[in-house]
C-alpha cells in the first residue's frame, strides 16, 4: 500500500477530530493522544495539551512532532511543530499548519498485531452487568490482532461451547489507550492450530461497550481507530523513525 502525497487544507480537519501526536526528536520521542479543537488557516492548529500516563508532556515551543489522524477511512499524516504552549485559563498546544500531508486508505479488515491477554464472555449483556449462561466464566485468551471491524483472538484449548455466529462479549486493554469492556462481537470463523482454538470475531458496537481511558477520550470505536492508526507500520518519509 503506497501513500499518497498532498497539499494540506482544511479538508482533512474537524473540530473533535482524535489525534496521535509523535512529540519530540530521537529518543525523547513521545507517542500520545489528543484532541483538535481548532485552527487557523495556513497558520496553526489548536489542540488539548496532551498527556502521557497520566503527565502532562513537555511541549516547549519549536519542539518538532509528527501528527496523524483517522479522515474519512484514511489515515492522514503530517510533520509539525509546537508553536507556543497555553497553561492557562487552560492547557492547550498551538502546531504549525500542515504544509503537505501523507494519506494511507486503510481498509476496514486491514490487520495490525496485538498479542495482548483478553477475556472473553457469552451470555447477553444487561443493562448494567453481564449475564453468562449456566454459571459459566469468562474465557481467557489471546488478542492476537485487531482491526476496524473485528479481531483475531487464540484460545489455548478446544472448547465445543464456542460455535460459529455465537454472540460474545470482549475485555482487554488497548495499550497506552484504555481498558475496552462489553465489547460485542459475533463469532464469523473458527479454525483449530495446535491444540489451540483459533477465532474471527467481528465486533458489533451498540452502546453498550466502555472504555477507562488513560489520558484520552472518545468512544470505544474511536479508541480502536486510533490504535489501528498507532501501530500501522505501512508509512513512507513520515514514519516516527525518520521523524518530521
Amino acid at each position: 500500500m503506497e501513500p499518497e502525497h498532498a497539499s494540506a487544507h482544511s479538508s482533512i480537519l474537524k473540530v473533535g477530530l482524535p489525534l496521535q501526536l509523535v512529540i519530540g526528536s530521537g529518543q525523547d520521542k513521545v507517542n500520545c493522544g489528543s484532541t483538535l479543537l481548532g485552527w487557523k488557516e495556513r497558520a496553526w492548529l489548536i489542540c488539548e495539551w496532551p498527556f502521557h500516563f497520566g503527565q502532562a508532556v513537555p511541549c516547549e515551543t519549536g519542539t518538532p512532532c509528527l501528527v496523524r489522524s483517522m479522515v474519512a477511512g484514511k489515515i492522514v499524516a503530517y510533520p509539525s511543530e509546537v508553536c507556543m504552549a497555553q497553561t492557562s485559563p487552560l492547557p492547550l498546544l498551538y502546531l504549525a499548519f500542515p504544509r503537505r500531508t501523507e494519506e494511507i486508505h486503510l481498509r476496514k479488515d486491514a490487520r495490525v498485531a496485538s498479542n495482548e491477554p483478553l477475556l472473553l464472555m457469552q451470555g447477553t449483556l444487561g443493562d448494567a452487568t453481564l449475564a453468562t449462561p449456566n454459571g459459566s466464566v469468562p474465557i481467557g485468551g489471546l488478542l492476537q490482532d485487531i482491526s476496524l471491524s473485528g479481531c483475531r483472538i487464540i484460545l489455548q484449548s478446544l472448547r465445543a461451547d464456542v460455535v460459529m455466529g455465537g454472540t460474545v462479549y470482549l475485555e482487554f486493554e488497548l495499550i497506552g489507550i484504555g481498558h475496552v469492556t462489553h465489547l460485542a462481537g459475533t463469532i464469523k470463523n473458527i479454525a483449530e492450530c495446535d491444540g489451540a482454538l483459533a477465532l474471527g470475531v467481528e465486533f458489533r458496537f451498540n452502546g453498550k461497550e466502555a472504555i477507562e481511558y488513560r489520558g484520552w477520550g472518545g468512544s470505544v470505536q474511536k479508541a480502536i481507530e486510533y490504535a489501528v492508526m498507532q501501530r500501522h507500520t505501512d508509512w513512507g518519509l513520515l514514519t516516527p523513525l525518520s521523524g518530521p
